[in-house]
């Protein structure tokens, strides 16, 4: 699979840092939330099926993980905080790791 994948106007990386707003009902009202996590995966051979796993670390130490359709009609914005220098095309070690090592690994200049 690809490390990168075009997406609307912007280029995402494995191991970037995103910022991803999508809508959901609440009763009856509709609600958007953002999501700022790590990119891990990219799935999907056709852009109809494309996928992104995105993880967080929550407030308390738990990580969340995402799966993220994105040709989703929920999904209103992907944002790209941070770029990451990592090339690999999956970051499953990063769910063993604590915050301050995935920092260190991701986003240090090679």
């Amino acid at each position: 699979m690809a490390n990168s994948i075009p997406f609307r106007d912007i280029s995402l990386h494995i191991g970037d840092t995103l910022n991803i707003t999508y809508k959901f009902k609440d009763g009856e009202k509709e609600r958007q939330q953002l999501f700022k996590g790590i990119l891990l995966k990219i799935s999907g051979s056709t852009s109809e099926n494309r996928m992104i796993t995105v993880r967080k670390i929550s407030k308390i130490g738990i990580g969340v993980e995402r799966i993220i359709p994105l040709l989703s009609p929920s999904l209103v914005e992907v944002k790209v905080v941070k770029n990451s220098s990592y090339t690999k095309s999956k970051l499953y070690f990063v769910r063993s790791l604590t915050e301050a090592e995935v920092k260190r690994k991701l986003y240090s200049k090679k």
